[in-house]
């Protein structure tokens, strides 16, 4: 499976990277360069995959798959949103030395890097990031364009809405939900829900903007 990757940035490299160890251990998943707008990037290399040009050139490169390599989670999401209405199709990335217990659903287009781990009954949408050194505990259902950062920790049975960040090194406690595009400052500790569209932080985490108000 060709897979290109949309965007070479920070994040387009770790997921070169996943793909790339993925192979070598036995996986399909073969990636073949990046899309990327930014100008001065075009002719280079990065990782040994090529830079092949802008994302309007999709169509002239031959390819079975692609991942949305983008950081923001509103930015993936509209390039996510876009690309499936095309009929694209989504590879999924995953180290080979992240664990997923075998029971775990996981979304297309989602990247499981290196030391995640994801354990029985959880549920992970589509076009998530779930980042280096994370931790995912048992049933929890994680949304579609979340992101969770290197070094956080859900709990058991805890539920984590569309679009919403946990920070690096964030903790949310068993049972706890939070809402859709809400950001957990990192380092946060999260004791009880939060609702959509809120920055929280704070050890125990407080609402400390109101991100619906400001739209």
């Amino acid at each position: 499976m060709r897979v290109l990757i949309l965007g070479a940035g920070g994040h387009g490299l770790v997921v070169a990277d996943i793909l790339l160890c993925a192979h070598r251990a036995g996986g399909v998943a073969v990636p073949i360069g990046y899309l990327d707008d930014a100008p001065t990037l075009r002719g280079q290399s990065r990782l040994g995959l090529p830079i092949l040009g802008p994302l309007e050139q999709l169509d002239g490169v031959p390819h079975d798959g692609v991942i949305v390599a983008v950081g923001d989670n509103a930015t993936r999401q509209k390039l996510y949103e876009q690309l499936r209405q095309r009929g694209e199709r989504f590879a999924t990335g995953v180290h080979p030395r992240s664990v997923i217990a075998s029971d775990v659903q996981v979304g297309p287009g989602t990247m499981v890097c290196a030391g995640a781990i994801v354990n029985p009954g959880s549920v992970v949408g589509q076009n998530v990031i779930l980042n280096t050194g994370c931790s995912v505990d048992h049933h929890n259902c994680i949304g579609d364009h979340v992101h969770i950062a290197p070094g956080a920790h859900l709990g058991g049975d805890v539920s984590i809405g569309e679009g919403t960040l946990v920070g690096i090194g964030a903790t949310v406690m068993p049972q706890r939900q939070v809402g859709d595009w809400a950001v957990v400052g990192a380092g946060s500790v999260v004791h009880s829900d939060l609702p959509d569209k809120v920055v929280a932080a704070g050890f125990p985490a407080r609402v400390v903007r109101n991100l619906a108000m400001e739209e």
